[in-house]
This record gives structure tokens, sequence and C-alpha cells, in this order.
């Protein structure tokens, strides 16, 4: 595999060649179709994954069943590294939101190569650095933010692909309600009221940012 291959966008525009190096000689390739699952919650996980191309959302259920997604990643981002240092099973189910790719790199050849090269290390403390802020914000958010607040900086984290923002959010609304953690009515409720202030647009199709800057000042209302 050529290495110009991989994404420039993500946590691998900035990541080492020696990690490039490693996703191009001992990754296997996976392709998904939109809807199949790459793994399950409770699954056996030995592998990291890089995104080369599509969306892949992430997501748990609760006891009860209730299913609450957590994130959608897009080309450049890496994710599984939990199993590199904590090897048991996978906590997040991976879902396929369009036709995508990824490169796996197992467990066992990613120490090989830290041995021969630790500071390849590095990469992978930045990545697991990264993702406990990320967990950190979220729970922030979770407890302390009102909904609406919460749905608008979901809506701008997910139009924002890497490489610039997306014309449309192709999620319904009982999927952003998944991401929330909030009831459909709820959601379509606060959807209807930004839609007549010319803040967004929610049709079948999803939901177009029209106006960003308005939809940050409804991110941060809390903090007024």
């Amino acid at each position: 595999m050529d290495s110009s291959e991989l994404p420039k966008t993500g946590f691998l525009a900035h990541a080492s060649s020696d990690l490039a190096d490693l996703l191009d000689s001992v990754a296997t390739e996976v392709e998904l179709d939109e809807g199949e699952v790459l793994f399950e919650q409770g699954d056996v996980g030995d592998a990291l994954y890089a995104i080369m191309t599509g969306a892949l959302e992430f997501s748990i259920l609760s006891r009860e069943g209730r299913k609450l997604s957590l994130d959608v990643m897009r080309p450049g981002a890496l994710f599984g590294e939990i199993a590199l240092f904590d090897p048991g099973v996978r906590t997040a189910t991976v879902t396929a939101l369009q036709p995508s790719r990824v490169r796996g790199v197992k467990n066992a050849d990613i120490l090989a190569a830290i041995r021969k090269k630790p500071e390849l290390g590095i990469d992978l403390i930045q990545l697991a650095g990264e993702r406990m802020r990320w967990m950190s914000s979220q729970l922030n958010e979770q407890v302390f933010l009102p909904m609406p607040a919460r749905l608008a900086r979901k809506i701008l984290y997910l139009t924002v692909d890497g490489t610039g923002h997306l014309s449309l959010l192709t999620l319904s609304q009982a999927e952003l309600a998944e991401f929330v953690g909030a009831t459909r009515e709820a959601v379509s409720k606060t959807l209807s009221l930004w839609k007549r202030a010319g803040v967004i647009d929610a049709t079948r199709g999803g939901v177009r940012v029209l106006d960003r800057n308005a939809l940050q000042v409804m991110a941060d209302l809390h903090q007024i």
C-alpha cells in the first residue's frame, strides 16, 4: 500500500511517518457497506483502526437496551486504541453510516513495532490523551448542559469533517435524539424553533446549517 493513500485529515493529518508506515505495511483493509457493523459492544478487541473513507457511527446500549450514539468519525480518525493498552471487550458498537473503508492493525503488530521504534508510542499516547479529553467533555455536556445547547453543539460538531463544513447532516431526528440523550419529540420541537428563526433547515433528508454563528450562540447559551 502507498502511504499517499492515507487521508491527510483528522488524527492522521499530524501523525508521524512511523505510524503511516505501520498502517501501510501490516494493516488489513476492510470494506463496509452502509449499515454494516465492524464490531459490536462486548466483542473481544485486538486491533487499532484507521478510517480511510466513509463515516462510522459509535454507539452503546444501556442496560435497558436503549441505544445512545456517541460519535461519528470520518477519514483520518483512529479508534480502537483501548484494545492496545488494555486488551479486552469492545466498549462500543461501530456501524458504517455509508460505504466505508478502514485499515486495522493487530495489537501484537503494534507492540512489535513500538519495540523497534519506541517513538511510535508518542502517537498512541497522543491519541489516548485526545480521547480522554473528548470523553471528559462529553460527560460534562451530558451532565451540565440543557438539551438545546447539547443539540446545537452536536450539530456543529457533526457538520465538520476535517476538510471543511458539511452541507448536510444526514441524520434523522430520532438519530439526533440518540446523540444528545433526549426524546425525538424534544429534538423535533427545538429544530422547529431554529428552522423558523432561519438558523437551520430541517427536512426528511437531514439537517442543513444555514447560520453557524447563530447556532454557536445556541451552543454557548449556558455560559451567559
